[in-house]
């Protein structure tokens, strides 16, 4: 005869008042860390991990309460620092207590906001965004709904903004390429960020992926008349401009000079390595969850944080240009 195994019942709020001689409202408190001693919150978690007690973060958050859950929109994670820099989030809102539910809006301005008033109805206690079209109005009802932090670019008020001095980060590159000799030089941008016109510098729009920065810079290169320096807005489509150098046999940097824009920690195991801007990825998703937790925990006014660019040379575009 088949042996079946009943399905072990989920411990409720009332079984761990019952195991601890407390109301439900007083063990409540207790895993709130709330009206109780410090001795009554310690023995009611203990007493909740041994019968196998969890809360429900869903019904909690339906009685006005935080469910722990703080919601990340990645602009793209077809962008390789878009990945790096979610696995760091994570791991800052872990070590307070946080969890994080990640989505990605593949590129697209309205799949971001969707996403974004998803996760808000989902009753998340917070949001980080790296947003792809961060002038959006549609991005005024989600700020004033939930707490929200954006990354890269700000949104409007009250949401907070890890923010990078992108102009300076652009003139650390452009004035490193022109330094070195390039006077015709091809940027390849996503459209989150553009770089201010100079004499020489032609900016084309493309897409997240090392497959779209591949296809415009072939489109670029496969000229007489190509550019001497490709300076891709994102190592990932740095990666692309060097797939397409190797498909037109030219050679980085004697032929084509390439360098990137966040320092992904492929960069310097590429070949050649790659010159690129670091933007401390670490500290910036540090302060996003600090800035987050804040809003939510305490109510306070998000503010903003600007992280300055940092170049690193390396090989990529240590030669002059070829005549």
């Amino acid at each position: 005869m088949a042996q079946t195994t009943a399905r072990r019942k989920r411990a409720t709020l009332r079984d761990l008042a019952e195991a601890t001689g407390l109301s439900p409202a007083g063990v409540s408190y207790a895993l709130r860390g709330q009206r109780v001693s410090s001795e009554t919150e310690a023995r009611v978690r203990a007493e909740a991990a041994r019968i196998g007690f969890r809360s429900d973060p869903i019904a909690r958050a339906l009685r006005g309460g935080a469910t722990g859950l703080v919601g990340m929109i990645g602009g793209s994670l077809d962008d390789f620092w878009h990945q790096e820099f979610a696995s760091e989030l994570q791991r800052c809102l872990r070590r307070r207590g946080r969890h994080m539910l990640l989505a990605d809006a593949g590129g697209d301005a309205d799949a971001e906001i969707a996403l974004a008033e998803s996760l808000s109805d989902q009753r998340v206690d917070g949001l980080v965004a790296l947003p792809v079209e961060p002038g959006s109005p549609a991005w005024l009802p989600v700020v004033r709904a939930v707490p929200t932090v954006a990354v890269g670019a700000a949104l409007p008020a009250p949401a907070g903004a890890v923010r990078f001095a992108a102009d300076a980060g652009f003139d650390l590159v452009l004035d490193h390429l022109h330094d070195a000799g390039h006077r015709r030089i091809l940027v390849l941008a996503t459209g989150t960020h553009r770089p201010p016109r100079r004499a020489g510098v032609r900016t084309v729009r493309c897409g997240f992926a090392p497959a779209d920065g591949r296809a415009a810079a072939l489109h670029a290169l496969d000229r007489a008349e190509r550019p001497s320096a490709v300076f891709a807005l994102s190592d990932a489509l740095a990666y692309g401009a060097y797939m397409a150098c190797a498909e037109l046999g030219l050679d980085i940097p004697g032929d084509v000079a390439v360098a990137g824009f966040d320092d992904h920690p492929l960069s310097p195991l590429v070949a050649p390595p790659l010159t690129s801007v670091s933007w401390d990825t670490a500290a910036a998703a540090a302060a996003a969850a600090e800035m987050l937790v804040g809003a939510i925990d305490e109510g306070v006014t998000a503010g903003e944080v600007v992280v300055p660019p940092r170049l690193r040379p390396r090989r990529s575009t240590a030669a002059q240009p070829r005549a």
